[in-house]
Formats: C-alpha cells, structure tokens, sequence
C-alpha cells in the first residue's frame, strides 16, 4: 500500500470523480519527473491509481455509457486501448530498479505522453457526452458505482507489479497492444 493520499470518494457525480483522479495523474506524474521527491512511493502510487480508475471505468463506466448512447462503442473502446498502453507504459516503469536514471525518466516521459492524451481525449470524447446525455440520477449511481470498484482494487494493493504485469499479458492475448515497437518489421 501507500502512504499517498491517493482520495476515497464514496459518492459523486461520477465524471466529477473521474476528473479529480485525472488531476490526481497529473500531480503524480509531476512527482515522478521531481528528482527530489521520493519517486519510487510516487510510482507505486500512480500505478495503484492508474490500475484502481482503469477497472473501475471498464467494469462499469464505459459499459453504462454505452448502454446511454452517451458514447459510441468504438469511443469506450478506444479508452480501454488505451488503458492497456498506460499500464505497458506503466510496467516499464515499475520495472526499473532505480529512480534516479535516464531510463527511469524516459520511461516516466514515455507513461507522461500516454496518460496525458488519454486523460484529454477521455475529457473531450468521453466525460462531455456523459454530462450531456446522461442525468444526474444515472452520474450519481455510477459514481457511487465507480468508488467503491476503485477502492476495491485500491485495498486489493491493484498497483503492484505482478498485478501490472498480468493485466498487460491480459491485454496482448485480447488484442490490445499490439508489438510494433518491440519487433522489426517482419511479418506477425
């Protein structure tokens, strides 16, 4: 576990919890490129965040949504894509013994990158439909909804690498990361 307040909302319009986990990334990832901050508490709480949203978006957030017409299916699932490369990004990070070296910092850049257009796309393709088209009664249950699966995986200690690694050997069997940077180009 980690001693980062990483929040324990139990209710809410959920895309107002979304929002405030996204700027939670964002002041974590902050964190991680501070040389002075201790980065590997930092990782360990990004990741446990990162994993615990995730879940909670996929299991009920995107499938509701979809349900709403409030998204089209090929948006929800373009984030769960997306979800996978954060975690890929995610893993290399957890990966590296040190904080304090380049590879740490590139591997922080490249999960910046990722996470970064993946929180902008999801706030523009995702949470404006979800306020535009679904009432407050359905944000509020779904809220309430996406807590408690958060701090479910949160308690479950969701961020550790061995969880990280099972979800990304998860994703490639479905599909969704696909091997282009780790193979020349030779045939699939």
């Amino acid at each position: 576990m980690t001693n980062i307040d990483l929040g324990r909302p139990v209710q809410g319009d959920v895309v107002e919890l979304i929002l405030d986990d996204h700027r939670r990334f964002e002041a974590l990832l902050r964190d991680l490129r501070d040389s002075s901050a201790d980065r590997d508490a930092v990782r360990h709480a990004f990741a446990t965040l990162h994993v615990a949203h995730a879940e909670a978006e996929e299991k009920h957030v995107y499938p509701a949504l979809k349900r709403k017409n409030a998204v089209e299916d090929d948006e929800a699932d373009h984030g769960v894509e997306e979800h996978a490369e954060g975690n890929e990004a995610l893993l290399a990070v957890l990966e590296l013994k040190g904080t304090d070296t380049q590879a740490f910092e590139d591997a922080v850049e490249e999960l910046a990158k990722l996470v970064n257009h993946h929180i902008t796309e999801e706030e523009l393709t995702i949470l404006n439909p979800a306020r535009d088209e679904v009432g407050e009664r359905v944000r509020a249950e779904l809220g309430e909804l996406f807590a408690q699966e958060r701090n479910a995986q949160i308690d479950a200690d969701c961020g550790s690498v061995e969880n990280v690694r099972r979800l990304v050997a998860e994703a490639r069997r479905e599909g969704l990361l696909d091997d282009d940077e780790d193979e020349d180009d030779g045939e699939d």
